[in-house]
């Protein structure tokens, strides 16, 4: 029970501390509705192609709405040196990180049906298969919560985290198939989509909206959740190395 007391106090405490920061406001919720709009409006002369876009900024919308979480709660709570009293809490340090990660992959569900409902209003998605939809939006979460909390803990101030993240976050939009098929891509570039875990996510996405899949959803999403342990397990192994050793 204190266990789980802890878990809520500490997600609780990072929803209402850090949500409204401005660079969740900025980069987790302007930018993706902005990318939402644009992509949505240029679409207007064919409404029929917003089934086709629809995955991408749903994507867009978790990716950055975690890291931009991330980027703050975790260099914050370093800065202030507060992440040393968590460590005194009573459970566990993985259960303690998944608890200031909690907030993020909230977030970033939330995001993600932003588009949906835009989307609503200007086109039909009866066509959804949500039993693959919400599974892919909930581990696509997962594992970009995990990397921005790998990259969060490489530095010491939310503008570096934000600028890190874009190293990864743009070419990511444009290698993970969230606009134009990865077949698309120059051969050499081709591989590189196949070790980034979005592109497993918007697989998925593409599958359950229009069904574009590349590989069967039930390899895609098996294939993430690989992503999400990984990036889990490479992200306490940072912390422990540069935080608490």
């Amino acid at each position: 029970m204190n266990k789980l007391i802890a878990f809520w106090n500490i997600l609780a405490k990072d929803m209402r501390t850090y949500y409204l920061k401005p660079p969740n406001v900025s980069w987790g919720i302007i930018f993706p509705l902005a990318w939402t709009a644009m992509f949505f409006i240029r679409s207007g002369s064919g409404l029929e192609s917003i089934p086709q876009l629809l995955p991408g900024v749903v994507a867009i919308s978790i990716l950055f709405g975690t890291t931009s979480m991330l980027a703050v709660t975790v260099t914050f709570e370093k800065k202030n040196r507060s992440f040393e009293r968590l460590l005194l809490a009573p459970m566990s340090f993985e259960l303690l990180m998944l608890a200031k990660t909690s907030g993020a992959i909230f977030f970033g569900v939330c995001n993600a049906f932003v588009p949906v409902i835009m989307a609503l209003f200007l086109t039909d998605l009866a066509g959804i298969a949500w039993a693959q939809f919400i599974p892919a939006v909930i581990l696509i979460a997962v594992a970009s919560t995990f990397q921005g909390l790998f990259i969060a803990v490489a530095v010491s101030e939310v503008f570096e985290a934000q600028t890190f993240s874009n190293f990864f976050r743009f070419p990511m939009i444009f290698l993970c198939g969230l606009f134009f098929p990865i077949e698309r891509l120059p051969a050499l570039l081709q591989p590189v989509s196949y070790v980034l875990p979005l592109t497993y996510g918007a697989d998925v996405l593409h599958g359950a909206v229009h069904g574009g899949h590349i590989l069967p959803w039930y390899l895609d999403l098996p294939v993430l959740g690989l992503f999400c342990a990984a990036l889990f397990w490479a992200s306490l192994r940072n912390i422990r190395r540069r935080w608490i050793a």
